[in-house]
């Protein structure tokens, strides 16, 4: 007899799901789909000069009740990520929200635990403040073109990742902190904040009291990715990643040359030597909830319009 886990506990302490996001219209329902499908019931995104037209997307899904939307008009020299957060900060203060999580949309939160809902994490390690999530990344799979889904289109992998270069995201009950950057809340309104791995593990929490940390301490006691972590999908297939450069980035306003192709970073993010296939077990009701979305009033409309920019804009970059 094939065993079945038992179901997601109830969440005492509903969490929301934010992220910031600019020209994300052609990956925007698969990350919002499976969201909804692990279990997040409240979804913020703050959207920014999106020129995609994944700002009418996301209006569309806002007024089907799919998310919140946003609109983040970022002040001049600031960052995309930092006024989105605070934008999210104030909303959802006024929710009965306990949790955040703030990733991006290459970003996908991976649970090991139970049937691989927010609620089974919170389960295991959600006595304290901050969960740390660590990043695992994920290739291009050799794909030069974009295959049209990422999840079941992307399975390789690093197989464990430099205890010395891996990034953290994490999940964190908001209200405990001032603010937060893209990977973890910062300046706690109270003492000695708990932070722990997804197997609710005690971790230092130095990191809390900076202005912008990437990790928390010690590193290779977060890597616990059969519990949980962030499946990065930095690369996807070659054409997505050039096309990157055209968007921005959301902490940095300087680009830096990151999105080179053969460039520091598409070295380090795009990692094949591994596969890993556990986000699968959702892809059923994410899909179910995909079809869902886009029978929503106009959804399905302004999602092809995003798909058609990226075609066109895909058109017209230089030739290798």
């Amino acid at each position: 007899m094939t065993e079945t886990a038992p179901p997601s506990p109830v969440t005492p302490e509903p969490a929301a799901l934010v992220s910031c996001m600019r020209d994300e219209g052609m990956f925007l329902l698969e990350w919002l789909a499976y969201h909804q499908a692990i279990g997040f019931e409240r979804i913020v995104i703050c959207s920014n000069d999106c020129s995609d037209g994944s700002d009418l997307l996301l209006d569309r899904l806002a007024e089907g009740g799919a998310l919140t939307h946003i609109r983040n008009a970022v002040p001049p020299s600031g960052h995309a990520q930092q006024s989105g957060l605070a934008l999210a900060f104030a909303h959802l203060a006024g929710t009965e929200a306990e949790w955040l999580c703030h990733i991006d949309a290459d970003e996908f939160l991976n649970i090991g635990h139970g049937r691989g809902h927010i609620a089974d994490l919170l389960a295991v390690a959600g006595k304290g403040d901050v969960i740390a999530l660590p990043w695992r990344l994920f290739g291009d799979a050799g794909h030069q073109d974009w295959p049209g889904a990422t999840l079941p289109k992307f399975l390789r992998c690093e197989i464990a990742p430099d205890p010395e270069t891996i990034s953290h995201k994490s999940i964190y009950r908001f209200r405990q902190f001032k603010a937060a950057t893209d990977h973890m809340p910062i300046h706690p309104r109270i003492d000695n904040p708990r932070v722990c791995n997804a197997m609710g593990f005690r971790l230092q929490n130095a990191a809390l009291h900076g202005d912008h940390h990437i990790r928390f301490h010690p590193a290779d006691r977060v890597w616990r990715p059969r519990a949980a972590c962030i499946n990065h999908y930095a690369i996807r297939s070659t054409d997505c990643f050039r096309l990157r450069d055209h968007r921005g980035r959301g902490w940095h306003a300087d680009q830096g040359g990151k999105y080179a192709l053969d460039g520091h970073w598409y070295r380090r993010a795009n990692r094949n030597e591994g596969k890993n296939t556990s986000i699968l077990r959702h892809w059923p009701a994410t899909l179910a909830r995909m079809a869902g979305l886009r029978a929503l009033p106009g959804v399905a409309t302004a999602e092809a319009a995003c798909f058609d920019y990226f075609v066109d804009a895909k058109a017209k970059l230089p030739l290798l």
